[in-house]
């Protein structure tokens, strides 16, 4: 039974044609998925539970945090460090192995940041994270009010923390272009992804580049680009590919509302997926990037 909806058939030439297959399940809700390549190992997020899981190559399941705060997005640096969005503190931390979370940012011009969602790292270790705001109700944070009256993604760096816009609505997950010059974000309330150019002063502008359409629930959440620059993003029905001109090719089908993915094993050709109460695995054709 095919797991696709093909609108160009060049989706063939992506993504191999078969059912996602359960890798895990009897969670809450998943998200933050991402590969260790020299450990082979996944680790991701349970929100609502308030715990991280890791998954070993040959499928083995342990508790890599406990408790999380309500870890959403992770990623690893070129170093291998891990960093974490924290709904229930407010909080982007990295952690280096064998030691405690380090917070790298909390506040934005003094005020509280709204519940950092989804993280990215550059080549040269710049971080690009986003922080919305519906994280701060249950089921996925901790009721309280705002401090800041926006919505915002953000640059840290050497040089400190800078909001480099406050015009997406709903900021969720987000990615770097191949070359790193253009930076993709998810607006979940709007339903389309947006495509800003990066420059030394913020980000020129970033119009909306795709929506995903179609039937089944799910909207704009975690993207990812694989090696061959083919955009990768959550929507209604599964994950939805675009090429890298934001031609849609086709939707992959997941029984569960996708939260976020990422590719992994030995070949990067394993996408994981985060979708509910359930982490699957679905084959491609082109590899993803390793972090590191």
């Amino acid at each position: 039974m095919s797991a696709l909806e093909v609108r160009d058939p060049r989706l063939y030439d992506v993504v191999v044609d078969e059912p996602p297959r359960r890798a895990a399940t009897g969670f809450r809700f998943l998200e933050g998925p991402v590969w260790h390549p020299r450990e082979r190992s996944l680790v991701f997020s349970d929100i609502p539970a308030g715990r991280m899981y890791r998954r070993s190559a040959d499928g083995q399941l342990s508790v890599f945090r406990d408790p999380s705060n309500m870890a959403n997005g992770n990623a690893y640096d070129r170093r291998g460090r891990l960093l974490t969005c924290e709904h229930a503190t407010s909080r982007l931390v990295r952690q280096e192995p064998g030691s405690r979370p380090v917070t790298l940012a909390d506040r934005y011009n003094g005020r509280e940041l709204n519940s950092p969602n989804d993280v990215v790292v550059a080549r040269d270790g710049t971080i690009f994270f986003t922080d919305s705001a519906y994280c701060r109700t249950r089921p996925y944070g901790v009721p309280r009010p705002r401090e800041l009256p926006f919505c915002g993604v953000y640059r840290l760096d050497a040089h400190g923390l800078e909001l480099l816009t406050d015009e997406v609505e709903g900021p969720n997950g987000l990615c770097l272009s191949l070359d790193e010059q253009h930076l993709f974000v998810a607006d979940t309330e709007r339903m389309h992804i947006r495509r800003f150019e990066l420059t030394d002063r913020g980000v020129g502008a970033g119009p909306g580049w795709v929506r995903t359409t179609g039937t089944g629930p799910g909207e704009p959440d975690g993207l990812k680009i694989d090696s061959a620059g083919n955009l990768f993003s959550c929507g209604p029905g599964g994950i939805h590919v675009f090429d890298a001109a934001g031609s849609a090719l086709g939707v992959i089908r997941v029984p569960e509302v996708t939260a976020n993915f990422t590719w992994g094993d030995d070949d990067m050709r394993t996408l994981y997926v985060c979708a509910g109460s359930t982490l699957h695995r679905f084959r491609t054709r082109v590899p993803g990037t390793r972090a590191f």
